[in-house]
């Protein structure tokens, strides 16, 4: 198992899961920095300068490790997302982590690295259920439970796309407390928490595949733009 990274080595996350695009770059080690661009459309004209700008000083060789967003969210910008990874991994022959966009916002609230403005408080599990718009007045849906001090999840309910009802039985049924959150509509601020929860599988010594790394629509594209 491989507990940490080399002071010399970097885990980069990308998120492109919505119309702003985020970078987060860290050794964990004491050097770690993350930036948002609110794009929009021109996301997919801007990524690759935005990313080789973001990048330095370091250089593709200190990459330890790629994650990236996978959805839910954008159908356009989270292709976008996971393909240019998949490339990056490839070419670079390093391991790819595909995050749960959902987890991300998750591990943000829970008070994870860094902590989200309204991140939840008690030293408690903390259970929370989110929810984001989807097409056809459905919602995206997952449940996750933070660990007392927010560094880590559980899933509980996988990724899904419900209608409000279905959801609704979903959390009566948890029988157990639990937070009820609505995603942010920009979801580049959680970048950080997808490289976080990147390394937490890191540390675990889960070294995934670039190929395996896919993303999460749970919609057909045609209705998910």
């Amino acid at each position: 198992m491989q507990s940490c990274l080399d002071s010399g080595n970097y885990g980069l996350a990308l998120h492109t899961s919505s119309p702003q695009l985020g970078l987060a770059l860290s050794n964990f080690a004491g050097d770690t920095r993350s930036s948002t661009w609110d794009l929009g459309r021109d996301l997919s004209t801007h990524l690759h300068q935005q990313l080789a700008e973001f990048l330095k000083p370091q250089v593709w060789g200190d990459l330890a490790f790629i994650a990236v967003a996978k959805g839910p969210g954008s159908f356009t910008g989270t292709r976008i997302g996971v393909v240019t990874a998949r490339t990056l991994a490839q070419q670079l022959d390093i391991p790819l982590f595909a995050i749960s966009t959902l987890a991300a916002v998750a591990l943000s609230y829970s008070g994870g690295t860094p902590p989200h403005p309204q991140s939840l408080d008690g030293g408690e599990q903390k259970v929370i259920a989110l929810q984001m718009p989807a097409q056809r007045g459905q919602l995206f849906t997952g449940i996750y439970q933070a660990s007392p001090d927010g560094s880590a999840l559980t899933q509980l309910l996988p990724d899904s796309v419900m209608t409000p009802n279905i959801w609704q039985q979903a959390l009566e049924a948890l029988e157990m407390p639990y937070h009820r959150l609505d995603t942010p509509a920009d979801l580049g601020t959680s970048t950080m928490s997808v490289l976080e929860l990147a390394y937490l599988d890191w540390q675990q010594g889960k070294h995934s595949h670039w190929s395996e790394a896919l993303p999460f629509y749970g919609q057909h594209p045609v209705d998910s733009n």
